[in-house]
């Protein structure tokens, strides 16, 4: 199956574990060196009816993928932190 980026972008992240939607992806890393995609940033969460800017953005480490499916992308979160926050 061959994905672009931009077809990333249209995807909703749903934690398995925990049944939460984080979001769409907003934004992808890449390790320049290898060309492999390294994780997806997913932008975090409005604070108080967005009038106090955004939560952290998660960051989701590709070995956390299980599955990408058409509309979907399963991500699987564990004690050691699946979803990072960034600064």
């Amino acid at each position: 199956m061959d994905c672009t980026i931009n077809d990333l972008k249209s995807k909703e992240v749903i934690d398995i574990d925990t049944g939460d939607r984080l979001g769409f992806v907003h934004d992808v890393e890449i390790d320049v060196v290898s060309g492999r995609l390294v994780s997806l940033v997913v932008p975090g969460a409005y604070k108080f009816m967005g009038l106090f800017g955004r939560e952290s953005d998660n960051v989701v480490k590709w070995e956390h993928i299980k599955k990408i499916g058409e509309d979907i992308i399963l991500i699987e979160s564990t004690p050691s932190n699946s979803c990072v926050q960034c600064g």
